[in-house]
């Protein structure tokens, strides 16, 4: 008897676990709520961080999803917006990123061109958990 169809239904049902957030969720998951402006970080599951953050503002979008953290830079420069600053970004889906902002006065409501922006020191610890973890999972709903 092989073991083969064993493990294949176990990876299923770990995979069905992790793409509806249950159980199987571990490492390092960041969950944006647009509609609160909060990003909550979970490490192995458990609620580590509860922070304010900024999304796009009237006229843009940050787009919901389930995501997996790609290109990550202690320090870019945005290509599109005049060479913008973008402290620990990490970026997401395309050119949305996860990063530090110094217009920590915005906080908390929408102000940004898509983007989810974190104080400086936030995004500081969001990043070296992700290099920590070696990944993290962006989750990002209305």
């Amino acid at each position: 008897m092989s073991i083969l169809p064993i493990l294949r239904n176990a990876a299923l049902a770990a995979l069905v676990l992790v793409g509806t957030g249950g159980p199987a969720a571990a490492g390092i998951v960041a969950r944006i709520d647009q509609s609160s402006q909060r990003m909550r970080v979970y490490v192995d599951g458990m609620l580590a961080y509860d922070w304010p953050v900024s999304t796009a503002r009237r006229g843009f979008v940050t787009p919901n999803g389930s995501y997996r953290v790609g290109l990550m830079a202690p320090m870019w420069r945005s290509r599109k917006y005049h060479g913008s600053p973008m402290p620990h970004a990490m970026f997401f889906r395309g050119g949305y990123a996860i990063h530090g902002t110094y217009a920590v006065g915005h906080l908390g409501r929408r102000a940004s061109h898509g983007c989810v922006r974190l104080s400086p020191a936030n995004a500081r610890t969001l990043y070296r958990l992700t290099q920590i973890y070696g990944g993290a999972r962006v989750l990002v709903r209305n």
